[in-house]
């Protein structure tokens, strides 16, 4: 089983998490922020990880922090337990449907991050979450797993679906990466021998 326990302080922030890639989908998960809080929880569930993550951030200035901290904190906890990724399926894409809203999620275990978000969200703002703070997520995500990620809006008229389709989106196309290949359980699935 691929798990992990991480933490990280900051001046800005203090992060746990405990991940396990082979999970079921259950969560506990408290940021400080109910509305990324449900984020998770919803990328949790249709990854079918399990992730319990606790943060204490600075909330009182905005989420920024927060926010980002968590997506650079949840990166590297998925790029500990997948280790050398000896039979990953490396590759995961999903398009997912969220009533008006459609989102392209792919993702490449490839060892280099790079993050193309190609998104326009119609609000500043779900409840008081600034909706830019999105794509800080995913940047800092996208970093410290040393993955490719595309994200793209195809559809969608509101911030909240649209938002939680790129959550749920990004679960399914890493559960799919992260997935163990079985017919080649024993390779690591790139020609230069290492990712």
């Amino acid at each position: 089983m691929r798990e992990t326990e991480y933490s990280r302080r900051t001046s800005e922030t203090n992060i746990s998490l405990t991940l396990v890639i082979e999970g079921s989908g259950k969560y506990d998960i408290h940021s400080g922020c109910g509305f990324l809080d449900h984020m998770l929880e919803l990328f949790t569930r249709h990854g079918r990880f399990d992730l319990k993550l606790t943060c204490e951030g600075d909330t009182q200035v905005d989420y920024h922090h927060t926010t980002e901290d968590i997506g650079i904190c949840l990166g590297e906890a998925f790029a500990r337990a997948l280790g050398e990724k000896r039979g990953i399926s490396r590759y995961g894409s999903m398009l997912l449907p969220m009533d008006e809203a459609l989102i392209l999620c792919a993702v490449d275990l490839s060892g280099r991050d790079l993050l193309i978000y190609d998104a326009v969200l119609p609000t500043a703002k779900v409840g008081d979450f600034d909706t830019e703070l999105v794509e800080d997520f995913m940047l800092g995500f996208s970093r410290t797993l040393r993955a490719t990620i595309h994200i793209r809006q195809i559809s969608g008229k509101n911030s909240h679906h649209i938002i939680e389709a790129m959550f749920k989106a990004l679960g399914h196309a890493m559960k799919g990466a992260a997935a163990i290949d079985p017919e080649f359980a024993e390779e690591i699935p790139s020609t230069k021998g290492i990712l």
